[in-house]
């Protein structure tokens, strides 16, 4: 562990002297090179342009790892063979004010970018990595078997597997645009994160030079079926599901809620789209818990399940705001960045009946088309509870009705 440690620890709370940034960040340039690099290194401080670092979440990992020995920390990623397996971008989306502010649009490129800085050793970083893979799920197998899907060889292949194109995004927070946003200023947004974790990043408050924040938070996978090309053509349909996350459901299958069965539908009906020579997208961000945390999440179901009367649609939303203090933590308003990142102007079936994510992706600039609810066969007895509370707080039903009996077809 000594050859990981250095002799005296060099405080980075405060610029060193006057000395300007040595690779200053334009945030909305057209062009990559006037943007500037993002540079979290921990391993050079005098190069860095931004507070935090790269990894997100699992920046403390590499932290861990670097403690343990088996990291050496000024260990520079070899990016050969790396690059995107796609092109995306850029579009007008990219240098307009205000449309992106929660990560890096040229964040995918950054390994040839800035090939020639991160060969002078400057720790250049992509946030986004683009790659192809296989789904196999066996809902969609399923689906094939009784005729609802059909293999063309290309979407879904003969085996029932789905062919997609994936990308990984870590956040990176612009944080004026952040503040603008949720209509905030820059001064009292900064102060608040600082505070609210307890300290951990005292360049939030003592560094206005650095405007751009790696956050430790969890990012985004996007999953896109059929033509990569066609999801910024205005020519050809999109199908889209924006999916927050639900380990519990969508890997364990938990029936307390809709989420994995609404996330298999929603990859169904972007196959059927990309199969009809347009495109789909499932956008999934961690936001585990209404971004509350499964903790919190797991302790809101004893809640609901042990109060008075039972688990009921009247308190649902009560019992959250009773443990966690409010009711969501999601808040979609930085959501539709990674839309405009992907250059969408129109999205043509919207897979979701949150008001929340649609109000938000339309207030961004994007037109939603038609609006998809789950089918009623899809509902788990358990989720009742859930679904009928979402609607009578005026989540989307193409009937607008509030009794779920009416849309599940059974009594609850």
């Amino acid at each position: 562990m000594s050859q990981n440690r250095q002799t005296h620890i060099r405080l980075t709370s405060h610029p060193g002297a006057g000395a300007p940034v040595r690779f200053p960040i334009h945030w909305a340039a057209g062009d990559p090179r006037a943007r500037g690099p993002i540079v979290g290194s921990v391993s050079r401080p005098a190069d860095r342009n931004v507070i935090g670092t790269h990894g997100g979440a699992y920046a403390l990992y590499r932290a861990l790892a670097v403690s343990a020995g088996a990291l050496n920390p000024i260990q520079r990623p070899d990016y050969t063979n790396t690059a995107p397996v796609i092109d995306i971008g850029p579009y007008p989306q990219w240098s307009e004010p205000g449309k992106i502010v929660s990560l890096d649009p040229w964040g995918h490129m950054a390994q040839s970018l800035f090939a020639d800085l991160i060969a002078e050793g400057i720790d250049i970083r992509p946030s986004i990595a683009v790659t192809r893979a296989h789904l196999t799920l066996p809902e969609l197998e399923h689906a094939m078997q009784v005729g609802r899907l059909k293999p063309d060889g290309q979407v879904m292949l003969p085996s029932g597997e789905i062919s997609v194109v994936k990308a990984a995004v870590d956040p990176v927070w612009y944080l004026p645009g952040i503040a603008e946003r949720f209509g905030v200023s820059d001064e009292v947004l900064r102060r608040t994160l600082f505070e609210q974790t307890g300290g951990m990043y005292p360049e939030l408050v003592t560094r206005p030079d650095l405007d751009v924040f790696l956050p430790p938070i969890g990012g985004i996978t996007l999953y896109i079926f059929g033509d990569p090309t066609a999801i910024a053509d205005p020519a050809r349909r999109l199908t889209c599901r924006v999916h927050d996350e639900c380990n519990g459901s969508d890997v364990f299958g938990s029936d307390i809620c809709t989420c994995r069965p609404y996330l298999i539908h929603g990859i169904e009906e972007c196959v059927r789209e990309a199969q009809n020579g347009g495109a789909g997208l499932i956008v999934y961000n961690r936001k585990e818990g209404r971004a509350l945390g499964e903790v919190t999440k797991f302790l809101v179901y004893n809640a609901r399940k042990r109060q008075e009367g039972g688990d009921q649609a009247a308190t649902y939303f009560e019992r959250t705001e009773c443990v966690a203090g409010v009711q969501d933590a999601r808040f979609q308003e930085l959501m539709p960045d990674v839309l405009h990142w992907l250059g969408i102007r129109r999205i043509d079936r919207f897979v979701s009946m949150s008001n929340m994510k649609y109000d938000a992706i339309t207030r961004s600039g994007i037109d939603i088309g038609e609006r998809v609810p789950i089918p009623a066969e899809l509902v788990p007895a358990d989720a009742s509870v859930e679904l009928e509370a979402k609607k009578a707080a005026g989540y989307y039903s193409p009937d607008g009705v509030s009794d779920l009996t009416a849309v599940v077809g059974r009594p609850i």
